[in-house]
């Protein structure tokens, strides 16, 4: 069975460029295959990783909603159901030791229920391909709620180190409680801090709350440059800051 990361926060922490390092040091310890499934309605995290993607699951749904609003028929006289199930095997990224497959915006009325169904069911079947499953999802716990992965084995909460960050977190945490969700660990990882270093208020709200902190990452001043050039952040060298830190948080997972 798959083992089920996933990774949620405020937005403007650096979720995604964490997610990304997180990936690409699962890659270099032989962990693979992976799905990566980025959840954000902000999708971007292709570019971390230095891939293209083509289409999204909010576009094959605009796609299939069109179709049926104008009494068209799918290709070769599919169902709604298999045209999409169809179409989401079809918009798989095949990266280097993982796939990625990316929800994007909805632009059309409707809500994700119907796609979101079948999603559901296309992931159960073929997340036993892969090793590990991560999630990149919005700021928020929306696609969490979903419940397009029926367990999550390890919820990443990422924070800047700020206290509204922490405290939005939390909520996020709390907000997976009351959903009933089937999540096991819970953790939490600052990232951006100035030298690495938690001042005594951001620490105080981390401990108000009872949130597990895993690691600190520091404010990484290559993480700025890469963006800005548009080079893709797993190409980041191994002794940068964040990439040093992101691999004592992963040594702490103890992933086998």
């Amino acid at each position: 069975m798959s083992y089920n990361i996933a990774v949620a926060g405020k937005g403007g922490t650096g979720k995604t460029s964490l997610t990304g390092l997180l990936i690409d040091i699962l890659l270099k310890e032989n962990k693979k295959p992976i799905l990566v499934v980025d959840a954000d309605a902000n999708a971007n995290i292709n570019e971390v990783l230095g891939v293209e993607v083509e289409e999204t699951i909010g576009q094959i749904r605009e796609e299939a909603n069109m179709t049926e609003k104008k009494g068209d028929s799918f290709p070769g006289g599919m169902t709604k159901a298999q045209f999409l199930q169809w179409k989401l095997n079809s918009i798989l990224v095949e990266g280097n030791g993982y796939d990625l497959l990316v929800m994007g915006r909805s632009e059309g009325e409707g809500c994700y229920c119907f796609v979101n169904g079948i999603l559901r069911e296309q992931v159960k079947q073929i997340s036993g391909q892969y090793n590990y499953v991560i999630t990149d999802n919005e700021a928020g716990m929306e696609h969490l709620s979903r419940k397009t992965t029926k367990h999550i084995d390890t919820l990443l909460l990422v924070s800047d180190c700020s206290r509204r960050s922490i405290q939005a977190v939390a909520r996020i945490r709390d907000l997976a409680i009351e959903l009933n969700l089937s999540v096991g660990k819970v953790y939490l990882i600052v990232n951006k801090a100035p030298e690495g270093i938690l001042n005594d208020g951001v620490k105080e709200e981390i401990n108000k709350h009872n949130l597990n902190l895993l690691g600190v990452i520091p404010l990484d001043e290559l993480i700025y440059k890469y963006d800005s050039d548009g080079i893709p952040l797993v190409k980041l060298p191994k002794e940068s800051k964040s990439r040093l830190a992101m691999e004592e948080v992963v040594a702490k997972l103890e992933l086998k």
